[in-house]
């Protein structure tokens, strides 16, 4: 297929036209206060409804919702990669961009589009403002924790995650807990349990469908995990909370040691 004369016709209307985009200083200024978690700045772009402003935005589609919705996909794209460079997981941020992706192709205005843009950007904002209040993390950690979110539905042994990042199971122990705070088994776990309520809020799914699914070894190990870390059962805890909040936004083995059966 050969687009070169089309090509050259569109160049030419645009140029007659006076059609320009904007700045590209504008455009990456506003990823870099997403990822840097000046939240003050997102809300205030959000606010001009910038996203939505047609000057300077180019034209993907004839079709007006169409075209909008291809910006969508090509921002949110640009946005996680900012957060990601600047310390995001990994997995955490494409999981982010597909869901928000997914949530907006149903969209049916270009004002909800325009909704769940401001969205989407405001809890990645939010996010990384939250990230960025911890210290600064060594590679071997970030690392770490990537490996940790990508695995989350397996089990995980400390011994696993040293062979991975080419470190002894005792200085990683030891690295893990001076920068993350908390030991390693419980950080593990604690994803693991927020993962869990999400389910449960947002799942029919039932309890010991849950606790598999997370690889804990059994449903009654799940529960006292999950017990520890939020007070409640996983019963009591969708029983109070399920849908209140819906907004279309160590075990030893002889071996190793397991985390977040």
């Amino acid at each position: 297929m050969d687009l070169s004369k089309e090509w050259v016709r569109s160049e030419f209307i645009n140029h007659e036209m006076l059609n320009r985009h904007r700045e590209i200083n504008s455009e990456l200024s506003f990823y870099d206060a997403i990822a840097s978690g000046n939240l003050e700045v997102v809300e205030e772009n959000c606010k001009a409804k910038m996203f939505v402003n047609p000057d300077g935005v180019g034209r993907l589609s004839s079709d007006d919702l169409r075209n909008i919705k291809y910006h969508f996909v090509v921002t949110t794209a640009l946005i996680v990669r900012y957060c990601i460079h600047y310390g995001m997981e990994l997995e955490k941020a494409y999981s982010l961009s597909d869901f928000y992706i997914y949530q907006m192709d149903g969209m049916k205005t270009i004002e909800e589009v325009c909704a769940i843009h401001d969205v989407m950007c405001i809890d990645l904002c939010k996010k990384m403002r939250d990230l960025r209040k911890n210290q600064v993390l060594s590679k071997h950690i970030v690392k770490c924790v990537d490996y940790i979110y990508a695995h989350l539905h397996y089990r995980i042994t400390i011994e696993e995650l040293a062979d991975y990042l080419e470190l002894s199971v005792s200085y990683l122990s030891k690295l893990f807990k001076k920068e993350m705070g908390m030991a390693l088994s419980d950080y593990i776990n604690m994803l693991k349990i927020d993962k869990a309520k999400e389910m449960l809020l947002y799942t029919d799914e039932k309890i010991i469908d849950i606790a598999n699914s997370l690889s804990f070894s059994s449903q009654s190990h799940f529960i006292k995990v999950f017990s520890t870390f939020t007070g409640v059962t996983p019963f009591v805890f969708r029983q109070k909370k399920f849908r209140s909040n819906w907004n279309p936004i160590v075990e030893n083995g002889k071996n190793s040691t397991i985390i977040g059966e």
